[in-house]
Formats: structure tokens, C-alpha cells, sequence
């Protein structure tokens, strides 16, 4: 009896044991499970997810009105993102399908699938730089501005012939270049057309402050006309140390009641801006832009003068010169004089230098 209950009384600890063991067990496979489990998620959400090829960053363009399979698209087609499932599980869990903001987005090679997300989720995009400068017509500048900010030409180009709308700035469809001032600004892509001529506004009124107002009051100009008449020195020199001096001879003219007898009115006029050599053929057109026929500034700029030039006629150079013509070493500077006779001199130098290029038009 006594060694019955000794063998009875010794199962049970071992039982017990196997039960514990069994339990820890089943804990610590559970730990280590729930440790991959973390691991992954932590990898989904944090772990670097974008590449950008021989680049540190590359700029991702978000259209106004994208859906989450358009940014999926341009997101995929730049090859940025390493790991797609994982983007799109956590996009989903995110609701970036319910956040998206158009614009200029910089996305950086290692980013993770949370970082990305974030950037596209905030709205908070990366500003371009918008550059325009020697445009001669609208059609050029619709074309320059539409290839670095979302809206086309066409959309540009509309609102630039649209008197209506050209009137709120005081100007008219063959006036509105003079409100253009050839820089570098800072913009988001994706401004919209009337955003961007808002800008435009804005910075013409910030360069016109008092004291260049002031200068075209002295000088009998109107800030309209200045940019007018810059527009023509713009079109007859690209040298800036001259454009003092060529705005000197026009304003010298316009005081003696004399033609501008501008050439780059002519071609202008003629809207053909292959002509390299003005002829007296080309002189015969009847239009407002023709300064060889009428007197006083043309209607409106024959291009967005840069500032250099604008500068040039406010602080025009007070000379006696009359006239100028190129110089025969096409050098691009030209050659001054204060009489008649001496500017036949020098047209014929570069009359013969014409020639001998073989440039007849």
C-alpha cells in the first residue's frame, strides 16, 4: 500500500511540468511571432523604400484632380518605389487615396513607404524656379511658361488675347507683354493660368516701386512707355554696356520731333523675325509698329524687355549722338554719330560687310 501511493504521488509533478513547459512553449513561439509580426510592420512603415537612379532626388509631378492610380502610375513609372505591396497597404491604411494634392513633389532616394506618404499627404510640394526671357511674342511665352508649370499654352495664350481679361491689369491683348518682367520667380507647379498673370501683377507693381516710377516721371515717360521704347533698344542690342547710349539716341529723336526709324519696329510689323537685314521694301508697310513711317513710340512693346533694358532708359545717357548702325566687325556693338554724313559712313562700311556675307535679307 505505502509503495502504491509513493508512484502515485511521483506522476503528478511530471505532469505538471510538461504542462508548464508546454504553455511557456507556446508563449514563446508566440513572442517570436508576434516579434516577425512587428518586424514586418516596422519594415512596411519604416524601412527605406525609394530609389533614384545617379540621383540623390528626383522632382514628382502630382496633375490637379489625380486619382491614386494616376499617382500610383507616375510614381511607378519614375521607379522610385522599391516595394509595391507594401506601399499600397500602407497607402490604403493611411487613406492617401482621400489626401492627394497636386504640385511639385521631391522625393529623396531612401525614403520609407511612411516618409513618402507623409510628403504626398501634407500638400507640401517643392517650388520651381520659372525663368522667361527674350520672348518676342505671346505665343512665345504661353509656349515657355506652359513647359515649366502645370497649364498648357493653349490655356495661356486664351487669357492673353481675352481683352476682357487683359483689361483688369489696364492692358490690352497687344499690350500685355509690357507687364512681363524677364526673371527668375519662385512659383508652384501647379499654379493656374490666371495664378500665374496674378504673379505677374504682383511683380510688375514690386519693380515699379517710387523711385523707378520717380525716373520715368523725370524723363516724361510713363512706366508703359518705357517699356516700349526698352523693348526696341532690347531688339537693336544684346550688349548691355551700350544700351545706355542707343536709349540716349531714340530719346534724343523723340525730343527733336524726328521718326524713331526703329528696324526692329519693322520686322515686327512684318512678323517675320528671320529678317536679318531691313530693306527700304520693308520700310513700305503700312502698320502702327512702322516708326519709319509714323512718329512717336509704336502702340505697345515689341517684346517683354528685359531689365537691363528698361534700366537703360531710365538712366539713359545724355549725348548728342542721332544716329548708329552696326559695325562692320559683327562684333554686335554699333557705331555712333552726331551727324548725318558720318552715320553714311558708317552704314556703308557695314553695307559692304553685308555683302561680302552674302546677306541680302
Amino acid at each position: 500500500m505505502t509503495y502504491y501511493h509513493s508512484r502515485y504521488n511521483s506522476s503528478r509533478p511530471k505532469k505538471k511540468s510538461k504542462l508548464v513547459r508546454g504553455i511557456q512553449i507556446f508563449f514563446f513561439l508566440l513572442i517570436i511571432a508576434a516579434a516577425i509580426v512587428a518586424y514586418k510592420l516596422y519594415t512596411t512603415v519604416y524601412k527605406p523604400n525609394t530609389w533614384v537612379k545617379d540621383e540623390n532626388s528626383i522632382s514628382v509631378y502630382i496633375p490637379t484632380g489625380s486619382t491614386f492610380e494616376e499617382v500610383k502610375t507616375i510614381l511607378y513609372e519614375k521607379g522610385v518605389v522599391i516595394n509595391r505591396i507594401s506601399f499600397e497597404w500602407l497607402a490604403k491604411k493611411k487613406n492617401l487615396k482621400g489626401n492627394i494634392h497636386s504640385g511639385r513633389y521631391l522625393v529623396y532616394s531612401g525614403m520609407s513607404n511612411d516618409e513618402l506618404i507623409n510628403l504626398l499627404r501634407s500638400g507640401e510640394q517643392t517650388p520651381v524656379k520659372l525663368v522667361f526671357n527674350n520672348i518676342r511674342i505671346k505665343e512665345q511665352l504661353a509656349k515657355t511658361i506652359s513647359g515649366q508649370i502645370e497649364p498648357d499654352s493653349t490655356e495661356i495664350i486664351m487669357l492673353l488675347n481675352d481683352s476682357s481679361y487683359t483689361e483688369i491689369f489696364e492692358r490690352t491683348p497687344e499690350t500685355i507683354l509690357s507687364l512681363m518682367i524677364p526673371n527668375t520667380y519662385e512659383v508652384y507647379w501647379d499654379m493656374s493660368s490666371t495664378d500665374f498673370m496674378d504673379k505677374m501683377f504682383i511683380e510688375y507693381n514690386k519693380f515699379w516701386n517710387g523711385e523707378r516710377n520717380k525716373k520715368a516721371e523725370d524723363i516724361g515717360f510713363t512706366p508703359f512707355e518705357v517699356s516700349i521704347l526698352a523693348s526696341i533698344v532690347e531688339q537693336e542690342t544684346r550688349k548691355n554696356d551700350e544700351k545706355e547710349r542707343m536709349a540716349g539716341v531714340y530719346i534724343n529723336r523723340l525730343n527733336y520731333g524726328w521718326r524713331l526709324q526703329a528696324d526692329p519696329t519693322i520686322v515686327y510689323a512684318w512678323g517675320d523675325f528671320s529678317i536679318r537685314r531691313v530693306l527700304n521694301i520693308h520700310k513700305k508697310i503700312d502698320s502702327p509698329y512702322n516708326t519709319y513711317m509714323y512718329e512717336g513710340l509704336p502702340p505697345g512693346p515689341i517684346c517683354a524687355p528685359s531689365i537691363s533694358s528698361i534700366e537703360a532708359v531710365l538712366n539713359y545717357e545724355h549725348h548728342s549722338f542721332l544716329f548708329f548702325c552696326a559695325k562692320d566687325d559683327f562684333s554686335g556693338y554699333h557705331a555712333f554719330a552726331k551727324t548725318h554724313d558720318q552715320h553714311v559712313v558708317n552704314a556703308n562700311k557695314y553695307r559692304r560687310a553685308l555683302d561680302a556675307r552674302n546677306i541680302r535679307k
